[in-house]
């Protein structure tokens, strides 16, 4: 059991099994911490197939019906409080079956409480229940109470303040505390895929500019930009505004002072190689130092179609990543060497002014374990991933196995990390975010669980646990990054994690 007076984060979807007596505050807890249409409660069930809640001759009706509610919720992956007596074992086993089927977290709550204190909610709620079958139900509840523990609930606990998370998030509760006494440090860089300021395209300029202020005051080490020419059919229709990428790195290079500035990640197949690098060394000599030079094999075929541009089949695409992994260094080293490989012919590697870093780092992008990660092994400076802890704890490993292949020290390839990330300072305002920004046809979970939506507490476990797993940078987009106060609501994220070592 939990401790009763802690607030528990319970994983969403999950179903809510209330046990107890008529009167044990099943009701009342419920209504405190789940909305109206997630709680199917027996009594109010028998008011809409009988003549009222304490029509006990409906008893049948309600609970087929509730059976039923409960089916298409868990089926479509709701969260559920199941308010009843919970007190028939045979039902509360169907039921965790059923969630177990549809890969819901199961939860049971256990009321306490003697006859008298039942009998005078009881009184208070207007209800009448006869003494001898209130007595019944206690001594039910007493009986079946110490059992509950090895039936295989995912959280058994006593009544206590709850709130839901995603799944992942919800695990970490005890990292944010370890963090919080034992912490470790952690970069972070702000992705912006989307343009969408209110103002529209006359907007873009003093958007970005506050946006990359707020940034620098909030702890930000890196902002990136996408490098596409037309918006991804997963942040919007292809007409909505979209920056080019190194122009709008330009700008941000002459408003900024700190931060690092890159693509996550710029295509291959979308620009001249040398013509990249003197983009790249350009940035770098205009930004004090601070480029980083993003690359990957690309993948959105229909832009290149679009654009009238080649996309060559990926194992081609692979063999000029390789190349210009290897050409780009070059480029922008000392003296006019000359590079001849098995895609790109170089005979002049030519670029004054030289970048101001005596090595500009490359990251490779992708998670591809047999060939993305061996070429970040081999050539790169920082890798960056996708996924939760688990796998990218996957990933590290066999990054560290290419390393070993390639008789490269492991530390010499940083851990990057891409996710989408909604923080609210507490459960109320996360709540707001979510109802203002989740698609209508979308409900608040299901969003919540696509954007990682967590207060700062839940956040800082989870980047506690992609850190323990190898991460050094973890960079997010922000859902609201146009709102005011969302940058500034990161901070607080950022700030229980001061004290990383220098890197990207």
């Amino acid at each position: 059991m939990t401790d009763p007076g802690a607030e528990v984060v319970l994983p969403a979807p999950c179903v809510v099994v209330l046990v107890g007596a008529s009167g044990s505050g099943k009701t009342t807890w419920a209504r405190a911490h789940f909305r109206p249409e997630q709680v199917v409660s027996s009594d109010a069930l028998r008011a809409i197939v009988g003549e009222g809640e304490d029509d006990l001759a409906a008893s049948d009706d309600a609970f087929a019906l509730l059976e039923q509610i409960v089916e298409h919720r868990l089926r479509r992956r709701l969260t559920t409080v199941i308010d009843t007596l919970g007190l028939d074992r045979g039902r509360r086993t169907g039921w965790r079956e059923l969630a177990r089927r549809h890969d819901v977290a199961t939860v049971c709550v256990a009321f306490t409480g003697t006859a008298a204190e039942c009998r005078a909610r009881n009184r208070a709620a207007g209800k009448r229940v006869p003494d001898r079958v209130l007595a019944g139900q206690v001594a039910q509840f007493r009986e079946q109470h110490e059992a509950l523990s090895a039936e295989g609930w995912d959280v058994l606990l006593e009544p206590a303040p709850v709130r839901t998370a995603p799944r992942k998030l919800a695990r970490t509760a005890a990292l944010a505390r370890e963090q919080a006494t034992t912490p470790i440090g952690l970069r972070f860089g702000l992705q912006v895929p989307v343009f969408a300021w209110p103002d529209g395209a006359p907007g873009l300029r003093t958007g970005l500019r506050t946006l990359a202020a707020d940034a620098e005051a909030a702890g930000f080490s890196s902002i990136w930009v996408m490098d596409h020419f037309r918006q991804l059919p997963m942040f919007g229709p292809a007409w909505s505004d979209m920056l080019e990428s190194y122009t709008t790195l330009a700008y941000l290079a002459g408003i900024t002072e700190t931060v690092r500035l890159g693509t996550l990640v710029t295509d291959i197949t979308a620009r001249n190689v040398g013509h990249l690098g003197k983009i790249v060394a350009t940035l770098d000599v205009l930004s004090g130092g601070r480029a980083v030079c993003g690359l990957g094999t690309g993948w959105y075929e229909e832009e290149h179609a679009a654009y009238g541009w080649p996309f060559p089949p990926l194992a081609d695409r692979y063999a000029l990543l390789e190349d210009a992994l290897q050409a780009l260094p070059l480029l922008w080293g000392k003296g006019t060497p000359s590079f001849d490989g098995p895609v790109l012919h170089m005979p002049e590697l030519l670029g004054y002014p030289r970048p101001l870093q005596e090595r500009v780092p490359i990251l490779v992008g992708g998670n591809g374990e047999r060939r993305t990660l061996r070429l970040a092994a081999r050539y790169a400076d920082a890798c960056n991933v996708i996924g939760d802890a688990e796998l990218v704890a996957r990933k590290v490993e066999v990054l560290h196995e290419h390393c070993a292949d390639a008789g490269r020290d492991p530390a010499a390839v940083e851990i990057t990390q891409l996710s989408t990330t909604l923080v609210g300072g507490d459960a109320a305002e996360l709540g707001d975010l979510v109802e203002q920004l989740r698609p209508r046809r979308m409900s608040a979970e299901r969003y919540g669980a696509t954007v990682n939506a967590g207060t700062v507490a839940d956040q800082v476990g989870r980047f506690r646990a992609l850190a323990d797993a190898g991460v050094q940078t973890a960079i997010l987009r922000l859902p609201d990054v146009a709102e005011p106060g969302a940058i500034e609501r990161f901070g607080a994220v950022i700030a229980a994690f001061a004290g990383g070592k220098d890197a990207l």
